[in-house]
């Protein structure tokens, strides 16, 4: 494969957004495969500490505490249900409503997900100091809060 660098034109190369964008991909590559290389995905983190911050909730919580959509939220809770990570049982105070609960087996994998996210992390800032990585997250912090309160909207990492 050819330098994507030698393709690009000279004057996009310094650009912020082209910046952010292809750290935010190789970003993206990382987690997933670390994640993968445990057989999860980011929603399966996102549930599984959502569970643990906050405790047992309902699907919709689950949904708006995760910023995950419900229509993606039955398909996630489902998959981590059948390898018995969380426990889905009918709340007492309307049947009608399904409690999801974080079970011992998926606090373990919560900790494998959370040891691959750390060392993904230390992949992905691996040629700043330490000083230069808290400086980095303080602002993408204030990007993401700024354009977070322009729009309204919660984008996934």
């Amino acid at each position: 494969m050819e330098n994507p660098s030698e393709e690009t034109p000279p004057h996009w190369e310094g650009l912020p957004s082209r910046l952010l964008g292809r750290t935010a991909d190789h970003a993206r590559r990382l987690v997933g495969e670390a994640f993968s290389s445990v057989g999860a995905r980011g929603y399966h983190y996102r549930l599984l500490a959502t569970l643990e911050e906050f405790g047992p909730a309902s699907q919709a919580v689950l949904g708006r505490r995760s910023g995950i959509h419900l229509s993606d939220m039955v398909a996630a809770i489902n998959e981590l249900t059948e390898r018995e990570l969380v426990e889905r049982a009918p709340d007492p105070s309307d049947r009608r409503r399904n409690i999801i609960s974080l079970t011992a087996s998926g606090r373990r994998q919560l900790r494998r997900l959370e040891k691959r996210l750390a060392e993904c992390q230390d992949q992905l800032l691996a040629p700043l100091s330490p000083e230069e990585r808290q400086r980095l997250v303080e602002l993408l912090s204030r990007l993401s809060d700024h354009h977070d309160r322009r729009t309204g909207t919660l984008i996934e990492p």
